[in-house]
């Protein structure tokens, strides 16, 4: 793979790989790189022989691959002393995988200290050059990452940087920037505060109010016309986005997220929060009235899908897929009778709908029309339906004559499997303890498509509509047990759908029209849970990655790819490791476990089980003995316990999606004493 890198940077830029260098703290790539200097007609002027006929020459480029912090610092001036633009965004977007905001200002003013006294020894002109590096980068940092120096009540990076740059840099304005980022920030917390105070009313006084009001008549869900509902969660949707700050995304932040509450990724959380109530407001308008006729309950789906499909014209990409993980959900797919209701060319566009984000080949359809459309005026709708295929072209003449211009709006849940599977993928440091920056740039990869389509939202202008966040807010939302006992209720089950029930509920299966739900794996942020307590880790379940972006290691090479929910199980594998998804299964109901929620960890092919089960207890921040758990992999049909002294990466059956748990030892034994149970009691009523 790495191999294979150089050469494509050999055809883009001219350059040549040539050799890794090592210095003490530092690994750096070496390229050649074939310079040009004068045109032929400036040559025939030139007066010197030196340069008469010197109309090229080979230079020597240093790419730092990794590091320690300081000599990573250091890499930010080139070896002319000149800004490495590329180079710092790449760090400036990735540096808090590594390190706190703090430690990387103060690691840049002890590299400006150490540049300020070689000035004093006779290194002038290369010296100064470098320091004004570092000022034009500090300068770059506060403005594009105002968030890293907003740590109220002391705020510690911009008190130092306002002293530093008061000592060392009195020509600069970095000192009264700070000073007044400072003040800023402490006025607008106060105002946060005031505006938290509780104020008491009269409960009378309002209920007078209200009386004397004329309180419009609240809406319900076949009141809204679908294109409304659709603009509005796409208003909602893009201002969530836009908001999201992309290294939130980082697999190394994003993973903390379970230890520090969510505070890591609040913008992420947002998003997805979001994502997860359209999704349960799908389930609960179809199932909540349990009296509904059948034609009437079709309706309500097939309002649904009209609502998807105008989101996909209005290129939101998330609710689309919000809606449809609702209307694939277990309680609302096996509704039979109510799905044949649906008209015929409904169901076809719910299919090609639903085949968008088809987990086959790493979801590629859906990303390649994502990236088709990020910045196109409007989407490029096609279907297999004649009727469905003439509307859209239709369409698509009056967006022409219109001048329609829209937004895009991506299924977020894509970044954040990508950059979780680099995380798990590529270690953070090298084997000799370095910072590895080569994971940063192809996490930064990703980061800069994330950057590309918020620009393209700030596309859209739609306008908040009250009225409908007052009813789609007054929506009341089920659990998965509730929901499951409504549709029952609904549709109650027979033996040969309890069949198909247990057929769909396998890992990778696909559902077809009428064959049961799909897996709560397909469902993305969608939670499979009881209880919905942590529905925000739902992104791990998602073991799912672009090829070219994952290395299994520095000098590997794998074009393999993971995905959780694909029809033939395509294992993220080479020779020697592999990415499989593990979850817990415990009886603690405070614990993650009741969440089914699935994490991503390495599998090396030494590692025996008592390794694997360890790996998992630090994956979920717990401490307990290895030897008190046994670890399980999920089959289709039932489970295979793996042997306690067996190597997992041969004992592991291949043929199916690499998914495992781990249970407590008497747990797993009370189960199969359970089981037992239940076949001898088969057995006698036989």
């Amino acid at each position: 793979m790495e191999a294979e890198r150089h050469e494509a940077q050999d055809d883009q830029d001219g350059t040549r790989f040539w050799r890794e260098e090592r210095e003490e703290g530092a690994v750096y790539n070496a390229y050649l790189k074939r310079v040009t200097y004068l045109s032929q007609a400036r040559l025939e002027d030139e007066t010197s022989r030196e340069f008469s006929h010197l109309m090229w020459e080979t230079q020597k480029l240093r790419v730092i691959k990794a590091g320690t912090l300081p000599r990573l610092v250091e890499a930010l001036a080139t070896v002319r002393g000149e800004l490495d633009s590329s180079y710092m965004n790449v760090f400036l977007a990735t540096y808090r995988t590594f390190a706190t905001p703090l430690q990387l200002l103060q690691a840049v003013v002890d590299r400006y200290r150490t540049l300020r006294s070689q000035n004093k020894e006779g290194k002038s002109e290369l010296c100064e050059q470098q320091q004004k590096t570092l000022k034009c980068v500090l300068s770059v940092w506060l403005d594009t990452y105002p968030e890293d120096f907003r740590e109220s009540p002391d705020y510690p990076c911009l008190t130092l940087l306002e002293s530093f740059a008061r000592e060392l840099i009195p020509d600069s304005d970095l000192a009264t920037r700070a000073k007044q980022r400072i003040s800023k920030y402490k006025e607008e917390d106060s105002g946060n505060a005031a505006e938290n105070i509780e104020f008491r009313f009269s409960i009378c006084d309002e209920v007078d109010h209200m009386i004397d009001a004329d309180v419009p008549k609240p809406l319900s869900f076949m009141d809204i016309s679908p294109r409304t509902f659709a603009e509005q969660l796409t208003f909602r949707d893009a201002e969530l986005f836009k908001k999201v700050v992309p290294h939130h995304c980082l697999g190394a932040v994003w993973g903390r997220r379970d230890k520090k509450g969510g505070k890591e990724a609040p913008s992420v959380q947002a998003t997805i929060e979001q994502f997860n109530r359209v999704s349960l407001r799908v389930i609960a308008t179809i199932l909540k009235n349990r009296e509904l006729k059948t034609s009437s309950r079709a309706k309500i789906l097939q309002r649904w899908i009209n609502i998807a499909q105008e989101l996909r014209e209005l290129k939101n990409f998330s609710s689309l897929r919000a809606i449809l993980s609702g209307l694939q959900s277990h309680p609302v797919y096996r509704l039979r009778k109510c799905w044949a209701a649906v008209p015929k060319d409904m169901v076809v566009l719910f299919e090609e709908l639903s085949d968008i984000f088809s987990g086959e080949n790493n979801q590629i359809n859906s990303r390649e029309l994502l990236m088709k459309e990020a910045t196109a005026k409007f989407p490029d709708l096609d279907s297999q339906n004649k009727t469905l295929k003439r509307k859209n072209l239709q369409k698509r003449r009056s967006w022409i004559d219109n001048g329609t211009v829209q937004g895009t709006v991506p299924y977020l849940g894509t970044f954040l499997t990508d950059l979780t599977m680099l995380d798990t993928a590529m270690s953070d440091v090298t084997e000799d303890g370095l910072i590895n920056f080569e994971k940063r740039r192809r996490e930064f990869e990703v980061l800069a498509q994330l950057r590309l389509l918020q620009s393209a939202a700030q596309i859209y202008t739609l306008q908040c509509e009250p009225r409908f966040w007052t009813w789609f807010n007054s929506v009341r939302t089920y659990t998965d047990t509730e929901s499951h006992e409504m549709s029952c209720a609904i549709e109650p089950p027979s033996e040969s759908v309890a069949k198909i029930k247990k057929k769909s509920a396998s890992l990778g299966h696909k559902p077809s029209k009428y064959e049961g739900a799909p897996s709560a794996a397909r469902l993305g942020f969608f939670c499979g849970a009881e209880e919905r307590n942590s529905i925000s880790s739902i992104p791990d379940t998602i073991a799912a990655s672009i090829g070219p972006l994952v290395n299994m290691s520095h000098s590997s090479s794998t074009s393999s790819v993971l995905s959780s929910d694909s029809d033939t199980p395509t294992p993220f594998k080479s020779s020697d490791a592999c990415v499989i998804r593990v979850s817990m299964d415990s009886a603690d109901p405070s614990s993650d476990a009741k969440t089914h929620v699935y994490k991503s960890i390495m599998l090396n092919n030494t590692d025996h089980t008592h390794t694997v089960i360890e790996k998992i207890l630090e994956k979920y921040s717990l401490e307990d003995r290895p030897d008190r758990f046994c670890l399980l992999q999920i089959l289709p049909d039932g489970e295979l316990l793996i042997p306690e002294r067996a190597n997992v990466f041969y004992a592991l059956n291949n043929s199916v999606d690499l998914n495992f748990v781990i249970r407590q030892r008497s747990e797993h034994e009370s189960l199969k004493d359970k089981k037992k149970g239940r076949r001898k009691l088969k057995k006698l009523s036989l």
